[in-house]
């Protein structure tokens, strides 16, 4: 039971649910969210279904349809999400400054102190 506590406690696997059940709240708000950008496609030039295309025999307007929806439902996603997270992650976090790691910073030390003594001799 020890051993079982310590994978819960120790694999984030609270922070994970959480995220997992949020993701899925917000998967059924852009879903709705893209059924009415299709609404209003569908009031401008009639609704994108090809549900009924089906070259020899075979269902491939189902496809279509689903790709359809899958590219309205990635520019909605990117256009109403993405796009305003990083402009706020952009305005509201301090930018880092860019350090070099310990042993760049070291030879760039070296090569400093051997230039300064070539200059000496």
């Amino acid at each position: 039971m020890s051993g079982f506590k310590k994978f819960v406690m120790q694999g984030h696997l609270v922070e994970l649910a959480v995220a997992f059940v949020m993701a899925a709240a917000f998967g059924a708000v852009v879903k709705t969210f893209v059924e009415i950008v299709m609404s209003l496609i569908g009031k401008i030039g009639g609704r994108p279904d090809f549900t009924s295309i089906k070259p020899g025999g075979v269902p491939l307007g189902a496809f279509i349809t689903e790709l359809v929806a899958f590219v309205i439902l990635a520019a909605v996603v990117y256009l109403f999400v993405v796009k305003p997270y990083e402009a706020a992650k952009g305005r509201f976090s301090s930018p880092k400054e860019e350090t070099a790691p310990a042993d760049v910073a070291l030879l760039t030390e070296i090569r400093d102190l051997l230039a300064r003594r070539e200059g000496a001799i």
